[in-house]
């Protein structure tokens, strides 16, 4: 399968928000992938506030079965989420619990007047129903569960995308 360059789709998502992010949108990235995208698009959006990130290991409804994550990261949302709009930001949209996660932990930090969601990807194959409101481009046919869709960075900051065989 040919995968979509993912600096380009990440042009693609910066022009679905532009219209609609305010002075008062804030962008949360979820750990690693949605975080490097939430950098990326704070700066071409010309945000002012400060970016937040979560990391949902603790929140995951699979802890029990996954077990403690070998090195979770420092959740920070700098910012008052309560009545904020905010964007929830990840690279890839799959079964919808991570994103469930997510939102679960943004409440534990106050009640937002609306919040969103941004993937660059989405691979089908929800098991919950949640959607991105921004998305750069959906996969044809969802992939099968053997397969993982990851954003990397390198050094210089280059997104790429590549698919892992389990």
């Amino acid at each position: 399968m040919q995968l979509p360059d993912a600096d380009t789709l990440l042009e693609t998502l910066i022009a679905q928000m532009r219209p609609h992010v305010t002075s008062k949108t804030a962008l949360v990235g979820i750990r690693t992938g949605g975080v490097w995208l939430a950098e990326r698009l704070h700066a071409a959006l010309g945000l002012d506030g400060p970016i937040g990130s979560v990391d949902v290991s603790f929140y995951r409804d699979d802890l029990g079965a996954r077990g403690l994550p070998p090195n979770p990261q420092r959740t920070d949302i700098p910012f008052d989420v309560e009545d904020a709009h905010i964007v929830i930001v990840d690279d890839v949209l799959y079964t919808g619990r991570t994103v469930r996660a997510a939102l679960n932990e943004l409440f534990d930090y106050g009640r937002p007047a609306c919040v969103e969601l941004a993937v660059l990807v989405d691979r089908g194959g929800r098991e919950l129903p949640i959607a991105a409101r921004y998305c750069a481009h959906t996969l044809p046919q969802p992939l099968p569960a053997s397969q993982t869709l990851e954003l990397s960075r390198d050094e210089t900051g280059a997104l790429s995308l590549r698919l892992i065989d389990a």
